[in-house]
């Protein structure tokens, strides 16, 4: 097995002003505390693919509702992989959770933005059947798995990055 990634925490002061922009509601204690009680994404089991996203905060997603969960993770990888974002497989066949961008990329020159790589994740519960989705903190709502990809032979690309969404002109 290829070693092609580590997660870190992002600062401290970046987790606790991404959160207050998302949930007003915690105060700046609560935050810390979610902070120190973060944990990285891990594998479940030897034969998993999926390093499971644990939730910084408890929360509750009703049908057609939709959650920007700040992470407080980055991944620093190899150049040549990329991190695809999905829901927890149960989850999504219990409750229909769909990211909002159906898979997350997440590039390997991410971790080197201005926003320290911060990985923002954003679901809806798109339940047909009424279920509201209940996660504790600490729970695992999603998962990464690293792909390594190529590129075509006559590839230029000399831009660089700095930011998430938008940030390479598309």
């Amino acid at each position: 097995m290829k070693k092609v990634a580590q997660f870190f925490k992002v600062t401290q002061a970046l987790f606790l002003e991404a959160v207050k922009e998302e949930f007003p509601q915690y105060t700046e204690a609560e935050v810390l505390d979610m902070y120190e009680k973060l944990e990285l994404p891990r594998r479940a089991t030897k034969g998993s693919a999926g390093y499971d996203f644990h939730a910084p905060f408890a929360f509750s997603l009703p049908p057609k509702a939709t959650i920007k969960i700040p992470t407080g993770v980055r991944v620093k990888m190899d150049e040549d992989w990329v991190l695809k974002l999905y829901p927890r497989s149960g989850l999504g066949f219990k409750y229909r959770l769909q990211m909002n961008n159906t898979v997350g990329i997440i590039d390997s020159d991410y971790y080197y933005s201005d926003n320290e790589g911060h990985i923002f994740i954003k679901m809806t519960n798109a339940s047909n059947e009424g279920k509201t989705l209940e996660v504790a903190q600490g729970d695992g709502f999603a998962q990464g798995i690293f792909l390594e990809y190529g590129i075509t032979v006559d590839d230029d690309a000399q831009g660089l990055r700095n930011g998430g969404f938008g940030s390479t002109g598309a």
